[in-house]
């Protein structure tokens, strides 16, 4: 057995939405250093361009606005003008509204339930031909869904529709995960706890408050989920279908049992 390659992504072609910035430019990143071609996507092209230049050559800015299926069928026709095939899709791209409950807006659950939901599923559709293009028994092509551990606990904020959304992304993981198996496709899911970011403000501007619930007694640095991501995206996890991976240092198990506060 030759363990040597396990966790390498030499030769292989990535795209991360949401990928110039937090958690999507920390799995591009990873993904580069292990030896992966990345594309980024995000709606802002200045964004993008910052990051491909930060990363390297290996990276390449493909801003696009995915939030409409017109806009992920138009990323899907882009890419597909550059590669014959794509070998990793991370959905990351994702958004986040909180109201209190008499004054939720229905512009607030569309939005991100249409990103968050709506979205990861038809950019893996219009992508379908391309991930199906250099799939194999031997070296599959993965989908990788960014949930949330707010998908597996109520956490304190009246974040209605966010809290959905990555319940909903979770169980779309499972059914997407059944049929795609048959294209040699591995679909899963990484559920991240607080990692700083422009999206978990809290973890990013009060790490040390923040870091006193979590059992691991820190938030998450970049290498934990560039590792995680890796971990999903390479030979080590080709047999892990449908699955949600929690990176969170424990936070999801000790609030179930109740030893912190929620």
């Amino acid at each position: 057995m030759d363990t040597s390659s396990l966790f390498r992504l030499d030769g292989r072609i990535a795209l991360v939405t949401g990928g110039s910035r937090g958690i999507g430019r920390m799995i591009a990143q990873g993904f580069i250093e292990s030896g992966a071609k990345v594309y980024v996507s995000s709606r802002k092209a200045e964004a993008c361009e910052e990051t491909s230049a930060e990363l390297g050559a290996n990276c390449i800015a493909l801003p696009m606005d995915i939030s409409t299926v017109e806009g992920c069928n138009a990323l899907a026709a882009e890419l597909a003008r550059r590669e014959k095939r794509l070998d990793i899709l991370v959905n990351n791209a994702g958004a986040a509204w909180g109201a209190a409950f008499g004054q939720f807006p229905e512009s607030g659950w569309d939005k991100v339930m249409d990103l968050n939901v709506k979205s990861p599923f038809f950019l893996t559709q219009a992508l379908h031909e391309l991930l199906k293009a250099g799939a194999s028994a031997r070296q599959p092509a993965k989908v990788i869904n960014i949930t949330s551990v707010d998908g597996q606990r109520v956490n304190p904020w009246e974040t209605y529709s966010y809290q959905a959304s990555k319940a909903a992304l979770i169980h779309l993981t499972r059914r997407m995960a059944a049929r795609l198996i048959q294209d040699q496709i591995v679909v899963t899911s990484l559920a991240p706890g607080a990692f700083p970011s422009d999206m978990n403000r809290a973890a990013r501007d009060h790490g040390d408050g923040v870091a006193k619930r979590i059992p691991a007694g820190r938030v998450g640095y970049d290498e934990d989920m560039a590792a995680a991501a890796i971990y999903l995206a390479s030979r080590a996890g080709d047999y892990v279908v449908g699955e949600t991976l929690t990176v969170d240092g424990g936070l999801v198990n000790a609030s179930l049992a109740g030893s912190i506060d929620a």
